[in-house]
């Protein structure tokens, strides 16, 4: 399984809620098909206010964000207990967020789908880093290098989430672990 991730970051605040990462407008859209999971990743903190976000997260146009690593403050993921928030962010090729704390069921949806890697550290890296700045996470040294600084900082363990992110997500995990049947 991958360990690290390296490449810009896009940098968000506090209180980022599930409306701002995929608009309500958007939730029709069904991710266990591959076209319209795809069209998702287009919209991926497409709620975001230009006004503070003048830089966007996926371009229009684009299905992908050049932004593999999400750098939030606290209480990512809050508002509703929308599955379509974490599975618009890895559809759009982000694959770890970095942020002081999630809201639970935000958390719980990235292992459950296995979309994202929910990572959390106890400093304010949203204060820290900028959006562009190149990072290196290794998830199995628990650490956030800054490209531009050379500083590293900490971020907590997954601990028993990570193999099922690994797994991409709790039903294959599942398999997996032969808690239930493989498929087909």
């Amino acid at each position: 399984m991958q360990s690290t991730f390296t490449g810009p970051v896009y940098v968000v605040r506090d209180n980022i809620d599930t409306d701002q990462i995929i608009p309500a407008q958007f939730l029709n859209l069904i991710p266990t098909l591959a076209e319209e999971y795809e069209k998702l990743g287009s919209y991926a903190l497409w709620g975001l206010p230009e006004s503070l976000y003048p830089v966007r997260f996926v371009q229009e146009g684009s299905l992908d964000s050049e932004y593999p690593i999400v750098i939030g403050g606290r209480n990512f993921g809050c508002g509703s207990s929308r599955e379509h928030a974490p599975i618009a962010m890895g559809s759009a090729n982000c694959q770890v967020v970095v942020a002081e704390s999630y809201a639970r069921i935000f958390f719980r949806n990235c292992v459950a789908t296995g979309e994202l890697y929910p990572v959390e550290t106890s400093e304010r890296l949203c204060d820290i880093f900028s959006t562009g700045d190149v990072a290196t996470l290794d998830i199995d040294a628990n650490t956030l290098l800054h490209h531009g600084t050379g500083q590293v900082y900490a971020v907590k363990s997954l601990g028993e989430v990570r193999p099922v992110v690994d797994a991409g997500g709790i039903f294959d995990y599942a398999r997996q672990t032969g808690m239930i049947p493989q498929k087909g």
